[in-house]
């Protein structure tokens, strides 16, 4: 049976709650927490959003020793170079990057065609190889995204780097079983999809969890 890996977002997406936001030594204490609950991947922080997140995604990148540390990133060159520069000390580095895939957020907030942004997830994609091996695509918005132009997204990502292929249902609307069968698609479809993980991202809007 395949392993079921755990990706820890507590430091990045949890922080994001009301109420939630922790100083560097929370931070620090919580990352040896999940460190000793062995959790496989640590994402500590979106690096490039503030001086405050790129410090600590450093200091636990150092401190952590036993699971992979992550930062996010756009998919732009300053984003997945100050990603490197924060998590470049971990004993295994994680670079996480994004990009929008659905037909509005690609219109109205990348304000890019399908096709550039097939260009931008190779390009950087490419990029962040120069630095790790071990490198997560998301494709922002899945779930409300064209099936067959995710495929081609998610094929591009594999053949220029990516070890890890991420489908957030980033507006949390999408069923357990809906997410199943995306999976399924996108197993099935895409070339090389079975030299990657695949991983999801999910939310509990509908209240399923």
């Amino acid at each position: 049976m395949s392993k079921i890996k755990i990706f820890d977002t507590t430091l990045r997406d949890g922080e994001q709650s009301p109420g939630c936001s922790m100083n560097l030594r929370e931070k620090l204490e919580v990352a040896k927490c999940l460190e000793l609950l062995k959790v496989d991947v640590i994402e500590a922080g979106f690096a490039i959003s503030s001086s405050g997140d790129f410090e600590s995604i450093s200091e636990i990148a150092r401190a952590v020793k036993d699971c992979s540390v992550a930062s996010l990133a756009r998919a732009t060159v300053k984003d997945i170079d100050c990603a490197w520069e924060a998590v470049k000390h971990a004993a295994d580095p994680r670079i996480h990057l994004f990009i929008a895939t659905s037909p509005l957020h690609m219109q109205y907030k990348l304000k890019m065609t399908p096709e550039q942004v097939l260009e931008q997830t190779a390009i950087m994609t490419a990029h962040a190889k120069k630095y790790v091996s071990n490198i997560e695509f998301s494709a922002e918005d899945a779930t409300r995204s064209d099936v067959d132009f995710l495929c081609k997204v998610v094929d591009v990502a594999i053949q220029n780097g990516a070890t890890v292929v991420n489908i957030p249902d980033t507006v949390g609307y999408t069923t357990p079983a809906e997410m199943q069968a995306l999976i399924e698609i996108l197993i099935a479809r895409v070339p090389n999809a079975d030299k990657v993980e695949f991983s999801v991202h999910c939310h509990n809007d509908l209240g399923m969890a």
